[in-house]
This record gives structure tokens, C-alpha cells and sequence, in this order.
């Protein structure tokens, strides 16, 4: 459960951001989503190889 102390004369629109935020870095929804279909490990794997590789091109591209 997160909690999010309200500070004195702090506006609750101000609370509710700082909430936000701390939720999306829980990566409840992420985690949500992926389990909403199976991938198999096979699948997962391809993909971070291509994503690694494509981090490494543009970090190459960026440094030229």
C-alpha cells in the first residue's frame, strides 16, 4: 500500500502528482499488462537482444 503524507498547506492536486508518481515507479500497470498474455521465454529473450542492440546503435550514432 502506498502511502503519501499530505505536508501542511500543501494543495491536494500537488499530493495527488507526488502519488502518481510513486505509483508508475512501482510498475504495478506494467507488470499488469504483461501478465494479461503469456511470452515465452524464447520471445522475451529475441526481444531484449533487439532492444539491447538497438540501444547500441543509437548510442554509437550519438557518440559519432
Amino acid at each position: 500500500m502506498l502511502i503519501v503524507p499530505v505536508k501542511d498547506g500543501e494543495s491536494i492536486e500537488r499530493a495527488l502528482k507526488r502519488y502518481k508518481r510513486k505509483y508508475d515507479r512501482t510498475k504495478v500497470l506494467r507488470e499488469l499488462r504483461e501478465r494479461q498474455q503469456f511470452t515465452k521465454p524464447s520471445v522475451k529473450r529475441r526481444q531484449e537482444i533487439l532492444r539491447a542492440a538497438y540501444k547500441q546503435r543509437m548510442q554509437q550514432e550519438n557518440e559519432a
